[in-house]
């Protein structure tokens, strides 16, 4: 019985702990960097530009003292409901942005070239929780930009002729980011 007991804690236990880890943001690098208890961080911010009403910016993080840095690129969007504005926000390592250039000039040249029958899914996702990506509906692709892992208000629809401003604008924010 005592064993029965303690079987059921632990998975009482294990099982509210799996849920406490998937409720929780993903943090980039430079998220967790920002986010560290005893430093003093600066954060310049530098604007790239606009796609379909998300900003996209490059974040330099500097710790004041230990004088470390660290860049990233954020994305932002404003939902507006009746009663207020909501920002979701992406923020994605420098390390991530070639991936995600990669896999935008593979969804317009291979991907998106021809429409299966079968329902289709293609996606980018970064540590922080970011998706980019495409799907077939309605036999067409439909583009999407996804700013925040487990919110359906944080999507950003996009036309496959954007995804060629997206990766114009990622290009100059890895210029910025070196």
């Amino acid at each position: 019985m005592k064993k029965m007991i303690t079987v059921l804690l632990v998975s009482i236990v294990g099982i509210n702990g799996f849920a406490q880890q998937t409720n929780e943001k993903e943090l980039s690098n430079a998220e967790k960097f920002s986010a560290k208890s005893g430093t003093l961080i600066q954060k310049v911010f530098y604007t790239i530009g606009t796609l379909k009403k998300c900003e996209l910016q490059v974040i330099e993080y500097t710790d004041l003292i230990s004088n470390t840095k660290q860049k990233a690129l954020k994305l932002s969007f404003d939902v507006v409901s009746s009663y207020s504005t909501d920002t979701k926000t992406a923020v994605l390592d420098t390390d991530e942005i070639d991936g995600l250039m990669k896999s935008i000039k593979l969804m317009q040249e291979k991907v998106m070239l021809t429409v299966p029958t079968e329902y289709t899914e293609v996606s980018f996702k970064s540590r922080g929780g970011f998706e980019a990506g495409c799907f077939v509906s309605k036999e067409a692709w439909s583009s999407y930009l996804k700013l925040v892992k487990y919110d359906g208000k944080s999507y950003v629809w996009i036309e496959k002729d954007d995804l060629t401003t997206f990766y114009d604008l990622l290009s100059q924010a890895k210029v910025k980011m070196q």
